[in-house]
């Protein structure tokens, strides 16, 4: 059947069909998206914030332990696998070792070692202040001040929350999203890329 003769639905549906796949494919390799990105992490002129993994839910649970992963939520099995691909997208863009620093969220320690990259240290101002609002500026200022005094001579990657991604950049990520940051030396930041990994 010629596509002048199609049914008004079928031509509707392949030319949904072929949108979501052109949105799929942009989602799924990002790479080329953010050349700029990748090329300031390999000179440390930039770091990465990434967003924990896909994790169903929001927030945590009521009265959960952060020394008991059973108590909180935590990455899914898309998740995992999410996190383990980010890894190989590092790597396929020339970054196959990095200083890690994580939240101490089970989550987020989870997300940092499945990329395989280095050695996952907890970073407390990487922590979520998720329904503890009054944390934000504090917490904002602490991580802004450890940056400002870092060299940077490894990639550096932050595994840590939306929230905290949103108050130092003004971004709100996606799970399992990187955004690529300058800072700058008056200790304001610059977002220079972005990328994912969609699952």
């Amino acid at each position: 059947m010629s596509a002048n003769v199609w049914p008004g639905w079928a031509r509707r549906l392949a030319a949904t069909t072929m949108a979501t796949l052109a949105l799929t494919f942009m989602l799924v390799d990002p790479a080329s998206a953010s050349p700029a990105g990748w090329e300031a992490l390999r000179k440390g002129t930039a770091f990465v914030l990434m967003r924990h993994a896909l994790a169903p839910g929001t927030g945590d649970p009521e009265n959960f332990n952060l020394d008991d992963c059973s108590t909180q939520r935590n990455l899914s099995d898309v998740g995992r696998q999410q996190a383990r691909e980010t890894g190989e997208f590092f790597r396929a863009n020339g970054i196959d070792k990095a200083e890690i620093w994580s939240s101490a969220w089970c989550r987020c320690r989870e997300t940092a070692e499945l990329l395989a990259l280095g050695n996952v240290e907890t970073l407390h101002s990487l922590n979520s202040f998720f329904g503890r609002r009054d944390r934000r500026l504090p917490q904002t200022r602490a991580l802004k001040d450890w940056l400002q005094a870092r060299a940077m001579e490894t990639p550096l990657v932050l595994v840590t929350h939306q929230v905290n991604i949103s108050a130092l950049t003004g971004v709100y990520p996606r799970s399992g999203e990187l955004i690529f940051v300058e800072v700058t030396g008056n200790s304001s930041v610059n977002v220079v890329g972005r990328a994912l990994i969609e699952q």
